[in-house]
């Protein structure tokens, strides 16, 4: 089974010159950048690691993580996202590695392995999350940490993430998302378990329309993130 599915691909290649937009289409990205970041930043400090952004997009995270010091590689399977990517460099002027294809080719290609991985919103995306958890944990380092963001498979996800975000606030393109492949936290930490990661921690995270922002919660019933750790010394 291909670790990527092409036509999930083909919904974000057709957006990709709008990454960058923080009014357009990653609107939800956009927002959710500064909650993603701190997060990351509370549990670990990025100056001087070498951090992996899977599933990178057009590198919103990607270019957080590098102003934070870190020396960043981004992995997209998108050829127009990877331009995006590429493009907004010359703005920003950070510096990203940023790669076009998948994890497995990282390990095919024997790269050193990562202090850092981060793999958002992207696992609700691929046709076997378990594998590409797998391919994120033979990427890092023992006593490395593993970032992830998804969405849970409850009622309240459908109707929030799917006909909420897509139909009514059209946030994002129908059929943006598909619930059937969202992740409850005990799947998630199975797969984590099973790739031989110790799961740390996951929290909620809730949007307040108040102020259009996000924040942790208790309550992971629809978005949620965590971390799990690579036993071993680093």
């Amino acid at each position: 089974m291909a670790a990527v599915d092409e036509a999930e691909i083909n919904k974000f290649e057709q957006l990709a010159e709008r990454w960058w937009d923080p009014e357009g289409e990653f609107k939800p990205l956009h927002r959710i950048q500064p909650l993603r970041l701190d997060y990351i930043r509370s549990v670990v400090d990025l100056d001087g690691k070498r951090a992996l952004d899977v599933g990178c997009g057009g590198g919103l995270l990607a270019e957080g993580m590098a102003s934070a010091g870190a020396e960043v590689t981004g992995v997209e399977p998108g050829e127009a996202a990877i331009g995006a990517a590429r493009a907004h460099l010359k703005v920003s002027g950070l510096s990203v590695d940023y790669r076009q294809g998948e994890a497995a080719d990282l390990l095919d290609e024997g790269v050193e392995p990562f202090d850092v991985i981060t793999c958002m919103e992207v696992l609700e995306h691929v046709p076997d999350p378990a594998r590409l958890v797998d391919e994120c944990a033979r990427l890092l380092k023992p006593g490395g940490t593993l970032f992830f963001a998804t969405l849970n498979r409850t009622v309240r996800s459908y109707l929030m993430a799917i006909v909420g975000a897509e139909y009514i606030l059209r946030w994002l393109p129908k059929g943006t998302h598909d619930w059937d492949k969202f992740i409850r936290p005990a799947e998630m930490e199975a797969h984590l378990r099973a790739a031989g990661l110790l799961p740390r921690e996951i929290r909620g995270m809730v949007f307040n329309p108040l102020d259009n922002s996000f924040s942790l919660s208790n309550d992971v019933a629809v978005n949620y993130l965590g971390y799990a750790t690579k036993p071993g010394d680093a």
